[in-house]
């Protein structure tokens, strides 16, 4: 590895070897996963370089930058015991406990991240890091986007602050990670267009080119996620013992994590003849959660058994609102209240290249019954080949929006925590990963009771979405391949992936095809100084019933009314490398105005035009 900078000129952290390299710069979320920050420029980059810095194969968005995404193909399974916060629309750019990295570098390190946005705006993130000694680092960041978008009252604007450090003491016996993250996402919402303009979009006029002269259902309303989190976790080892035959430790671990999130609803005119009838002239609904874990356990390794962890829990978790909803023949409760004890484990070997791994949890709880269990193999069969699989079973109550829910719209009030039975998830999973042949990935997943939000109908225009549980099993399978073509400085990357859902009835909607296709190039010119990509990449997924938006639950709804997709999305990119510094340009969508004006996120809004996005990433070593 080279040196990232002449030393002379570098103020070294104390406990660093002379010289900074890249590979001291180091990046993890636990030990066992710890890899060495990235600086080059790959087609990885080149998919991750968009609002949630991460590859959104299966997602697609909504016209704004900021808005939410639709999902293409989802992950049936999860290890979480207990419901999750509702709003789960404007999750996609909120910081999440495993979103979290701690770091350990010789010099101070400085990313700058910034993209152009749609209209009056931009993205930027910034990030900061430095170990004040080998023992002890803190990194510091913030996200934030402001777009006003092409359409009336679309309107993004979040920010995401990180604070993180992590400490070891000199003899390796203590150990100390926490974090805060606060965020906050706002999104002023019209409802779509309305389903009397969706020709004047489609044909394609040029009267309406200019997005802002549609008139959507409505430009007043506005939803926006806040969150806090605190988290902690420390180590002390108890005993430490290496010798040449065993590896014998026992150390005690601690967890606190403390969350405090708010969902809120507003809008300044009850939009009756979308939502239905509503109890006051203006809307204001605002839903909160507090949730308090810790952990308490022991962590045993040895050389022959593995490596075990076992710990008790305790979670405190409070719901609701703060008023009750009465109605003549119902009462909707404001709250959903309960403590409750946990136990959780995992345990890790390495057997004759068996790579073997295992964690589950259980709450011991008569109302929040949750379980999980996840098992995982995977051997190397030579250094080009691996291979992996696993189960995972999972079983838990529906997301906190679908037990209970209040808002000033008639429509939208329930209570389903007595009446809504566990959702039940089994997924069987394999893996195998070749450079040289291709990669595969395949999940067969069975759930019952699978909870959703669904269209029961539509009166007078007005859309009444529901909460609902389908008592019959779902299998649902993917299949997904990818492939990478090289020839000189050309290569054709591909990804394809195939979904089959089998049921009695549509409640699970997914596109039986989705594919992406690059074909690219990329040299070093300029004797080496400059490292160029430039390609095109096609995005296309079949037709099916596409889940609708609902703006005031900020979730998507089961449909089966409106097929939509089967749209190419072709992406023209060059992007180059100077030093530490890596530059984006892409004409995204460039086929927009000669491939039809058939392309819609979610019934009644539609994908993003042809526009032209410039952004960078700048490392700084210091």
């Amino acid at each position: 590895m080279g040196s990232v900078q002449d030393t002379s000129a570098v103020k070294i952290s104390k406990g660093f070897k002379d010289t900074a390299t890249i590979d001291m710069y180091l990046q993890f979320k636990n030990i066992v996963d710890t890899v060495q920050v990235d600086t080059t420029l790959t087609l990885k980059k080149e998919y991750k370089f968009n609002y949630l810095q991460q590859d959104n194969f299966n997602l697609i968005s909504f016209a704004n930058i900021g808005q939410t995404y639709n999902t293409l193909s989802f992950n049936s399974w999860d290890s979480n015991t207990s419901p999750l916060f509702g709003a789960r629309a404007r999750h996609f750019n909120y910081f999440e406990h495993d979103d979290i990295n701690y770091y350990e570098v010789p010099t101070p390190w400085t990313r700058l991240t910034y993209k152009t946005a749609f209209e009056q705006g931009q993205l930027l993130d910034a990030f900061f890091t430095v170990n004040l000694s080998r023992q002890f680092n803190f990194s510091i960041a913030y996200k934030g986007l402001r777009s006003l978008g092409n359409y009336q009252n679309v309107l993004t604007s979040s920010g995401n602050f990180r604070f993180g450090s992590n400490y070891n003491s000199k003899n390796k016996k203590y150990n100390a990670k926490g974090y805060i993250v606060m965020q906050d996402l706002l999104n002023q919402e019209n409802g779509g267009l309305e389903t009397d303009d969706l020709d004047n979009f489609t044909s394609g006029d040029e009267e309406f080119l200019d997005r802002s002269v549609f008139d959507p259902a409505f430009e007043d309303a506005e939803n926006i996620l806040e969150g806090k989190r605190f988290y902690l976790e420390q180590s002390y080892a108890l005993l430490q013992n290496k010798d040449s035959i065993s590896n014998n430790s026992i150390t005690l671990v601690n967890k606190i994590s403390f969350e405090d999130k708010y969902y809120q609803y507003s809008q300044t005119t009850a939009a009756t003849s979308f939502f239905g009838e509503a109890f006051t002239t203006s809307i204001n609904d605002k839903v909160k959660l507090e949730n308090f874990k810790t952990s308490l356990g022991l962590q045993y390794s040895n050389n022959i058994i593995g490596d075990v962890e076992f710990a008790i829990n305790y979670s405190d978790i409070n719901y609701g609102y703060n008023s009750l909803i009465l109605f003549p023949t119902e009462t909707i409760t404001n709250r959903i209240q309960s403590n409750f004890l946990g136990l959780e484990g995992v345990y890790s070997k390495t057997y004759k290249g068996f790579n073997i791994s295992g964690k589950g949890g259980l709450n011991l709880s008569d109302t929040f019954v949750g379980s999980y269990l996840d098992g995982s193999i995977s051997l190397n069969l030579n250094d080009d080949i691996k291979v992996s699989g696993g189960i995972s079973i999972n079983s838990r109550l529906a997301n906190y929006n679908y037990l209970l829910y209040q808002s000033d719209y008639l429509n939208y009030n329930w209570y389903n925590f007595d009446d809504f039975k566990n959702v039940n998830t089994q997924q069987v999973k394999f893996n195998f990963q070749s450079k040289k042949l291709f990669n595969v990935n395949l999940d067969l997943s069975n759930i019952d009771n699978y909870t959703y939000f669904n269209l029961e109908e539509t009166l007078d225009g007005v859309n009444i979405i529901k909460p609902k549980q389908y008592n019959k099993p779902i299998q649902y399978l993917r299949l997904k391949l990818q492939k990478e073509i090289k020839v000189g400085n050309f290569a054709l990357d591909n990804s394809i992936m195939y979904q089959n859902v089998v049921s009695d009835e549509d409640v699970l909607n997914v596109p039986a095809l989705i594919t992406r296709n690059t074909l690219y190039y990329s040299n070093q010119i300029f004797k080496k100084s400059m490292t160029l990509q430039t390609g095109v990449t096609f995005n296309y997924f079949s037709k099916y019933n596409m889940n609708g938006y609902d703006p005031l639950l900020a979730e998507f709804y089961t449909q089966n009314e409106t097929k939509l997709g089967g749209f190419p999305r072709l992406d023209f990119f060059i992007n180059a490398k100077v030093r530490q510094t890596r530059i984006f340009f892409k004409a995204e969508h460039f086929n927009s105005s000669f491939t039809g004006y058939d392309y819609f996120s979610a019934p009644n809004n539609p994908y993003r035009d042809f526009t032209i996005r410039f952004g960078l990433v700048w490392d700084f070593f210091l």
